[in-house]
């Protein structure tokens, strides 16, 4: 490998990380939004039902199976996001070992 290769290789790397980090930054707002949906939703269903405070929280569950299921893709999402951007720093920390090899070999 190249000097000239690694540099470029951590230049990408760099910018992947971050628009990574902004991609994250959207994922979580997104995970946010749907946590208060499905906490919105929770409350109005278990206000508007009848019955013992088991049968109402039952009642809540059953009727917010679709927010929760959005929030649940929603932190998929960022996990996912969080998983490679590790992957990302990980890539760039390789490379920046490359780069001092490469270095100190043409030192000799």
């Amino acid at each position: 490998m190249q000097p000239s290769e690694v540099i470029q290789a951590l230049q990408e790397l760099t910018s992947t990380n971050r628009k990574g980090v902004d991609a994250l930054h959207e994922a979580e707002n997104a995970l946010a939004e749907a946590e208060h949906r499905l906490d919105t939703a929770q409350a109005h269903s278990f206000l508007s039902a009848g019955g013992s405070v088991a049968e109402r929280n039952a009642q809540a569950t059953l009727d917010t199976s679709e927010q929760k299921l959005e929030r649940d893709l929603a932190k998929a999402s960022v996990n996912r996001i969080r998983m490679k951007l590790r992957v990302i720093e990980s890539e760039i920390m390789a490379n920046a070992t490359i780069a001092k090899l490469l270095q100190a070999e043409m030192r000799l």
